[in-house]
């Protein structure tokens, strides 16, 4: 298979793998855009009935590439530390832009000391809706989510999205097995942001309520989008169905609802089905509780 002018025939190898039931040990790396993850993952796992997974730690570093993350010095390197007792089972990582040495440099760690672990690769969704990063973040320049349609959207962050999959694709090529899936949490804004345009985003009516800025940091139902992405890529299960989280529950905002909740649902879990290098298929209906 063919995507971005990358061969993706060994992400297929993961096509047959069966859902996971039992719960992971996670370490987490990223950005503000990634590690508002943990909490959120421990109530979707409790309440689809996983036993047994662990929070193994984070390494927090805004705006950080990966890179970042490995070259922390070791005594204060906590994700080198967790790797080297090879209880890992999954480690996240938040790229920014490729190339990012950071990437390979983890893998070949993780797989010395734990031959079975996955590691996570999100793919984000571009802050203030622009390719380029910028310092200019507290520019008066006057921003609006909602002036931007999806195909818009779409372009700019083509070449990002194509960027990843193509390093995650040599990657697995390089290391002779799947090791490292993309999280198509970019590719889920975008959908859930194509929905809101079409008056099909439930209690959500304007792109802006998703954001808690300009810069593009997400409010509570982006982050719980994100979330759902990680979950059904980590456990290779459906989010669909699951009980209003915590997180939304305790937000005590009525459009926040049920059905709300459901979209999101709906969007991380096509979202990630629809990613050739997640490690996910869909199979039968998207509702299993």
């Amino acid at each position: 298979m063919l995507t971005g002018g990358f061969d993706l025939s060994v992400a297929a190898k993961a096509e047959a793998d069966p859902p996971i039931s039992q719960g992971q040990r996670v370490f987490y790396t990223g950005h503000s855009f990634h590690v508002f993850i943990p909490p959120i993952m421990k109530t979707l796992a409790e309440s689809a009935g996983i036993r047994g997974q662990e929070y193994l730690g984070l390494s927090s570093i805004g705006g950080s590439r990966v890179i970042q993350h490995w070259d922390l010095p070791d005594v204060t390197n906590l994700a080198k530390a967790a790797l080297g007792t090879g209880k890992v089972d999954v480690l996240t990582m938040a790229p920014i832009f490729m190339p990012d040495d950071g990437i390979e440099k983890f893998t070949t760690l993780a797989l010395e000391k734990n031959s079975m672990i996955r590691i996570t690769v999100q793919e984000d969704w571009m802050w203030r809706d622009t390719v380029e990063p910028t310092t200019e973040l507290c520019s008066p320049r006057k921003w609006d989510y909602d002036a931007i349609t999806g195909k818009e959207l779409s372009e700019i962050h083509a070449p990002v999205f194509k960027s990843i999959d193509g390093q995650v694709a040599v990657l697995n090529k390089k290391f002779d097995r799947t090791v490292l899936f993309i999280v198509p949490a970019g590719q889920a804004v975008i959908a859930l942001r194509e929905r809101i345009l079409a008056g099909k985003g439930g209690g959500l009516k304007t792109q802006t309520e998703l954001f808690r800025d300009r810069v593009g940091h997400p409010d509570i139902p982006l982050q719980v989008l994100v979330a759902y992405c990680h979950y059904a890529v980590i456990y290779r299960r459906s989010p669909v169905g699951l009980p209003l989280p915590e997180i939304l529950a305790i937000a005590k905002k009525p459009a926040w609802d049920k059905e709300t909740n459901l979209i999101l649902q709906e969007v991380a879990w096509e979202a990630v089905t629809q990613h050739p290098q997640s490690g996910v298929r869909q199979s039968g209906p998207a509702k299993i509780y």
